[in-house]
């Protein structure tokens, strides 16, 4: 069964983000064309024959909490040491680090190819990488010394915890508490919640990166440090001893079961010790660095449970014979036809391979310029680091809402055997349905968007990111069959502009309630604006391309002109909804709402 396309995969990689550019800077000189293939090719090989198998059976057999600890299925162990013997985890770090300096295009990549295969895996260690990084950029000598290279060997994995049952979202209310000793470290005391990959078996330790306030630290989100947490700390003799942090659970939940999602107490016998990472009060400072990738990570997640529900979907299109087409005279055919065959089966299955592949798209750009922002000085990669932080919100929200409709539509297509356990559909759309509250809540990333993003440097980022995008027009404009879809993203830019100048006044005279009540609307505007700039630029590189057949090619084109007739058309109800006068969000009345 197919679950996702290598050869799109690389298309998008090296044609239409031409990954080249980013392999002629000196700390990737080691890899060319040829390594990047190899590299691809052998994720795809390894998620064919040890991830994609085990999926269902994640599922059927999930994460339980027995005997104080959590207990995941067997076969994570041997998938945890086949993805560590690849290379993939922490490949982008520096060979000094345990790296070998891989773009972030390529393992974004990899990444990929493993969740689309098995969307329960990459989690696990995709946060050991983040931690690891936190303490590379972050911590001391010493710290890296004790704690990367066994994180880069998965034998201690990372996390990050961050939540508390009085403090989710709204990270100044956090309660856990570190208090300094003469011993050079921190008695911390406290508890988190919803910690993914917080305890297995499969780990000799756990490095638990924990928010917590120094006693005596001012109130809010500027008093909050960083620590390094381990479960077992190490003793003067090398040994471990047990660190006083407990497992209390693991919450059961509606999706990505195999996934395992931790209750964590520490210092419930008042022998929890914590090591500051960097400067006191830095913390939420710090640990952004880790949010923000694990933000496009949620963000590829989403796009591969799409991408696979897609080619489950088609395949099943492709096979599934029922009802008689209908032609243009009113006439119905003698025999029943492949459902592929019914308009409104086509419009959902592009609806599909719309989003998920213009969402990799701009998961693939968004890693180009973290790429770039690694690798430049000055300007450059300052204006690199704007427009990345400009869409991040986009890569990591556009995915989770829109994968969700996707996958939707694809237990649609199956009808009610994709409400079956029958067939992995609803394990799709029950699995993707928590990426749009990781790492933020859809709410929390529009309102970073609109409120942070669109206004940081009297609003340059959105400029560099225009520049761009008129660029793809300008090119696009030159090709008869990419014209029209041209003038239609021009056009949505104006519409873009349009809803700024009204939305701008209200941040000037800082009504910020007024400038953010519809913060969601106006991401998904400009999402449906960032992802059909994805697809003329699909667009312009499959007309250009003569690697690959006419029916990829072919295939290419019609599902961007699906996107610019059915979805960015979408943009004008959501700007006149912004634009209206009238508003019933934010006027009191709550005792109305019953």
């Amino acid at each position: 069964m197919k679950y996702t396309d290598l050869k799109l995969l690389k298309f998008l990689l090296f044609n239409v983000h031409n990954i080249e550019e980013i392999l002629k800077f000196p700390k990737h000189s080691d890899f060319d064309k040829e390594t990047i293939n190899m590299f691809l090719d052998a994720a795809k090989d390894l998620s064919d024959q040890e991830l994609y198998p085990y999926y269902q059976e994640f599922d059927e057999k999930p994460a339980v909490y027995e005997d104080g600890g959590i207990k995941i299925h067997p076969q994570f162990d041997k998938i945890f040491k086949a993805i560590v013997e690849s290379g993939w985890v922490g490949a982008h770090f520096s060979p000094e680090n345990g790296g070998m300096n891989l773009p972030h295009m390529v393992e974004g990549a990899a990444g990929h190819i493993y969740s689309a295969a098995n969307n329960h895996v990459s989690g696990y260690l995709a946060l050991t990488v983040g931690s690891a990084n936190l303490i590379t950029s972050f911590g001391t000598q010493e710290q890296i010394d004790t704690y990367v290279p066994k994180m880069l060997e998965a034998s201690w994995m990372g996390t990050m915890c961050l939540t508390e049952p009085e403090a989710g979202s709204s990270l100044g209310n956090l309660r856990t508490t570190a208090s300094p000793t003469d011993g050079g470290h921190y008695d911390i005391k406290g508890q988190k919640i919803f910690i993914s990959g917080g305890d297995h078996q499969f780990a000799e330790n756990f490095v638990h990166m924990v928010l917590a306030r120094i006693d005596g630290a001012p109130k809010g989100s500027k008093g909050i440090s960083l620590f390094i947490v381990p479960k077992y700390r190490i003793k003067d003799d090398g040994s471990l001893e047990f660190n006083d942090v407990l497992t209390a659970g693991d919450y059961q939940k509606m999706g990505q079961r195999g996934y395992c999602t931790a209750h964590l107490m520490f210092g419930e016998n008042d022998d929890c010790r914590g090591w500051l990472v960097g400067e006191p009060n830095k913390g939420l400072k710090y640990m952004f660095q880790m949010m923000n990738q694990a933000r496009l990570e949620v963000g590829m997640t989403a796009t591969s449970i799409a991408m696979s529900s897609y080619y489950h979907s088609l395949q099943y299109a492709k096979e599934r014979r029922q009802g008689k087409k209908l032609n243009d005279t009113g006439e119905r055919a003698t025999e029943q036809a492949l459902i592929i065959e019914h308009p409104d089966v086509r419009r959902m299955l592009l609806l599909q391979k719309s989003v998920a592949v213009g969402s990799l798209s701009l998961l693939m750009e968004s890693f180009k310029f973290y790429d770039i922002v690694e690798n430049t000085e000055g300007d450059k990669k300052n204006d690199a680091f704007l427009i990345l932080d400009l869409l991040t919100p986009i890569a990591k929200a556009y995915p989770s809402e829109y994968g969700l409709l996707a996958a939707s539509n694809g237990v649609q297509v199956l009808g009610g055997y994709g409400f079956t356990v029958d067939f992995p559909q609803q394990q799709f759309l029950r699995d993707i349905r928590i990426t749009s509250i990781y790492e933020g809540t859809t709410t929390i990333q529009s309102m970073d968007l609109l409120g942070r993003k669109i206004t940081a440097q009297n609003g340059k980022a959105l400029l560099l990111l225009m520049e761009r995008i008129n660029k793809d027009i300008a090119k696009a404009k030159e090709s008869p069959v990419l014209e029209k879809y041209a003038g239609k993203l021009e056009e949505a830019i104006v519409v873009v502009q349009k809803t700024l100048e009204h939305l701008l006044p209200f941040a000037f005279q800082k009504k910020y309630q007024s400038y953010l009540k519809n913060a969601t609307l106006f991401l998904e505007l400009f999402s449906h604006v960032a992802i059909s700039w994805q697809w003329l630029k699909i667009g312009i590189n499959s007309l250009e391309s003569t690697d690959y057949n006419e029916n990829f090619n072919q295939g290419n084109i019609l599902t961007m002109k699906y996107y610019f007739n059915y979805e960015l058309p979408k943009i004008n109800y959501l700007s006149d909804t912004i634009l209206t006068a009238e508003s019933v969000t934010v006027d009191d009345g709550n005792d109305y709402i019953n």
